[in-house]
């Protein structure tokens, strides 16, 4: 409980010296809209040309990219330098985290927060239209809302168990920016798609080396297509544990492992 008040004030913090660059924060909330909205709106042309991807409609995809834009969303708002380790690995600055009177992941979590705003307002647009279509269609009922609302928790522990690792590797390969565009940027882009789509090596890639298939697509085929039983909900949840577990095991062998720069 005290860690969880001292992150929370932390946040807080964090928050607030963000907020003192009003037009800084606007901007690139604006920015990072049209960004996700460009991205999805090549997608939805292309399905509203062609129909569907592999049996998936438009709105099936929908929901699989707006479970995957609030789950990273979470994670980059609540650990966000996470992601950055490497900056801080370089230059050395770590050393001053190291000194401070808290957990180093806690502090390195709360450094530079921010609310990622665009990310979220649009993966819940993207979650209402496509839900609400279901659910007039039949497809799925009211139980699909708070199961999803399970399945974003459970992503974002997932995807910042992956972030994490990921940042880890960094106490070996201080160099971590191409490890990351592999493991976090192109493997989240490729899970916001049925991962039916692609052939069976990258779909077991995605599934068991970077698990990010089990931030949306395999709990998905439970909500919307009452595949597998409610057993895909709860390997999603043991995924999720287990990942973090083992997550968290290599960034403290990476953090005994660490040598300063020494600038």
């Amino acid at each position: 409980m005290i860690s969880i008040r001292l992150f929370m004030l932390l946040i807080r913090a964090s928050f607030r010296s963000r907020m003192q660059y009003k037009f800084n924060f606007v901007f690139s909330t604006l920015m990072s809209s049209f960004i996700q909205i460009s991205e999805f709106m090549m997608v939805a042309l292309v399905m509203m040309k062609f129909g569907q991807i592999h049996g998936w409609t438009l709105y099936e995809v929908s929901y699989l990219y707006g479970v995957m834009m609030i789950s990273k969303a979470i994670y980059r708002t609540l650990a966000s330098d996470v992601h950055h380790l490497e900056k801080y690995l370089v230059s050395g600055d770590l050393d001053a985290i190291l000194i401070r009177p808290v957990p180093v992941l806690l502090a390195l979590m709360t450094q530079n927060s921010r609310i990622l705003i665009a990310e979220i307002g649009q993966g819940l647009i993207l979650l209402i239209i496509s839900m609400k279509a279901l659910i007039g269609s039949g497809q799925i009922g009211w139980i699909a809302i708070p199961l999803t609302g399970f399945i974003i928790l459970t992503g974002a522990v997932i995807l910042f168990a992956i972030g994490l690792a990921t940042a880890a590797a960094g106490f070996w390969l201080t160099r971590i920016e191409s490890l990351q565009n592999m493991t976090e940027d192109a493997s989240q882009t490729a899970a916001r798609y049925p991962l039916s789509i692609y052939p069976k090596w990258l779909q077991g890639a995605l599934l068991v080396l970077v698990p990010v298939g089990f931030v949306n697509y395999i709990p998905a085929l439970y909500v919307l297509r009452n595949e597998g039983g409610v057993g895909m909900l709860l390997g999603t949840l043991i995924v999720a544990v287990v990942v973090l577990w083992l997550a968290m095991r290599f960034w403290k062998l990476g953090l005994s492992r660490y040598q300063s720069t020494g600038s």
